[in-house]
């Protein structure tokens, strides 16, 4: 019988592992989400958008070099990286709990025990150990692995984190680069409008001065031209403001950045096949890194109905004892090996209590997943709606400029033939200057739609495996 004694912890050991499939908690299941059929403002049915560098469609060289610098050097995207880094290294850590531990120690001590002078034996005496160590926690109730399943959701999380800020920063450089282009173009025509009321002013500072018109005819060109000088400053400033938010967004101290297109040569995206709304759900970034933050907290239910079962573990240890360091090398192996496990017996409800907390968590989770969802879908039909509006308020803007530039040469011809007085002209100066700053400003916002629909779509960076599997 003793001849068999040695294998029972061998068999031991393969039952436990046999047992080791099991994994409490529940299995996750995605919540169901309402889905509309189509998008209410959607222009082509029949069609779907891929993951694809959008801006490149615009054909602003300059733009697209901004974009490319600040994904290499924005610094919310380098921090994403190095949480992508951080979530692998973690989750790597809680992979290397499944297997064995192995360490060693050493110690050395000078023992005096005097009671030992009664058995004959010197009392005082040297005592060396060398040993090697080995254990082995068993996931029985699979709370290693529930946690192993938690830390690649993580990953996963931060992965889809990381698309988001990049797919925010391209976005955002489109839109501050239009921005830029925007108060630049109300920059010259605030230079051309005040160059234009100069030469007025000093024609109607003549006329006054030989009694042609009154004194309030010239206080109303001062206005007009002070009107348009006013406007030289407050758009110098947005102009440099938004030079410095892009310089900074790609990486960059505020910097002096030429512009590659003006406003009015941008070229305007073809018409966008948006694809079918449950498309969205596996392409935008924040609803993906919702869900996998789902997964996550689903399983730590698992890991904390594992925390109300008896833990199993072996463990084992081989070394020396001497009582003389030259003795390590020369002394017999010393080894024992053995199981322990260790459980709750009575705690008033805490762990039961930590069953539901998680739980709870879980279920906000799942909520959190619905809303992001909810405004995944709102966020598209805003854009869409956005689109099909600033163009229609666009043509609107061209139509009051060319309306307002011809109202303008026909005041100034009734002018000169007598019919009217110079307050006219001023009136319609003062209407084309803003009927043109309305057109720069809605221009910006036409091209701004664009880069919104794309972002809310999902849009904006993929990577070179998953571009090269949009060419198959």
């Amino acid at each position: 019988m003793k001849k068999y004694i040695h294998i029972i912890p061998l068999l031991l050991l393969l039952i436990m592992l046999g047992v080791q499939s099991c994994k409490m908690g529940p299995k996750y299941e995605r919540p169901e989400v309402v889905q509309p059929e189509g998008y209410l403002y959607d222009s082509i049915k029949h069609d779907t958008i891929v993951n694809l560098r959008w801006w490149e469609l615009f054909n602003d060289t300059t733009l697209q070099r901004l974009i490319e610098v600040g994904l290499k050097e924005n610094l919310d995207v380098l921090t994403a990286t190095s949480r992508i880094e951080q979530a692998e290294a973690t989750y790597g850590m809680s992979r290397s709990d499944l297997w064995p531990k192995f360490g060693y120690f050493g110690t050395g001590s000078r023992y005096n025990m005097p009671a030992l002078q009664n058995l004959g034996v010197e009392p005082m005496f040297n005592l060396f150990q060398a040993k090697a160590t080995v254990s082995w926690e068993l996931d029985f109730w699979g709370k290693i692995r529930r946690m192993n399943e938690a830390g690649k959701a993580q990953v996963l999380a931060s992965e889809s984190a990381q698309r988001a800020v990049m797919m925010t920063l391209i976005a955002g450089i489109a839109e501050t680069y239009f921005k830029m282009l925007d108060f630049k173009q109300r920059l010259e025509i605030a230079k051309v409008t005040y160059n234009s009321r100069l030469k007025s002013l000093e024609l109607m500072q003549l006329m006054f001065d030989h009694g042609t018109i009154s004194e309030l005819e010239l206080n109303q060109s001062q206005i007009q031209l002070a009107s348009a000088e006013a406007a030289l400053p407050q758009f110098e400033r947005a102009y440099k403001v938004t030079q410095n938010a892009l310089s900074v967004l790609i990486g960059k101290t505020p910097r002096n950045i030429k512009a590659g297109m003006t406003l009015d040569q941008q070229q305007t995206p073809p018409e966008i096949p948006i694809g079918i709304p449950s498309q969205l759900l596996a392409r935008r970034p924040d609803v993906l890194m919702s869900e996998y933050t789902m997964v996550a907290q689903n399983a730590a239910i698992g890991v904390a109905v594992a925390m109300r079962f008896p833990s199993f573990a072996l463990t084992g240890s081989g070394g020396v004892l001497a009582l003389a360091p030259g003795k390590l090398l020369t002394n017999p192996l010393a080894w024992n090996i053995g199981g322990a496990f260790v459980g709750p017996l009575f705690n008033f409800g805490k762990n039961k209590r930590r069953v539901e907390v998680e739980r709870k968590k879980t279920e906000q989770t799942a909520y959190a997943y619905k809303k992001t969802v909810l405004n995944a879908f709102r966020g598209v039909e805003d854009a869409l709606i956005g689109i099909k509006t600033y163009k229609a308020e666009l043509s609107a803007r061209k139509k009051q400029v060319k309306a307002a530039t011809n109202a303008l040469r026909l005041a100034e011809a009734r002018y000169k033939g007598g019919v009217t007085s110079y307050l006219e002209v001023l009136e319609q100066q003062k209407l084309l200057f803003q009927s043109q700053i309305g057109e720069s400003q809605t221009h910006q916002a036409f091209l701004t739609s664009y880069v919104t629909l794309y972002k809310e779509l999902g849009g904006g960076w993929i990577s070179s495996e998953e571009e090269e599997e949009n060419k198959k």
